[in-house]
């Protein structure tokens, strides 16, 4: 029973990124977000 709420608030809660997601305004975000992440990364040199 525990697994059935969880799934369903899991699935709630994804329902609602997405929606936010496809907003105009987000995604201006989520690109800029992505870009630094990508720069930010190859910057490093690859050594863990």
């Amino acid at each position: 029973m525990a697994g059935m709420f969880r799934k369903m608030i899991v699935s709630g809660i994804a329902a609602k990124v997405v929606q936010e997601a496809r907003k105009p305004e987000n995604q201006a975000k989520i690109k800029k977000a992505i870009a630094e992440f990508q720069k930010s990364r190859s910057g490093k040199t690859g050594r863990r």
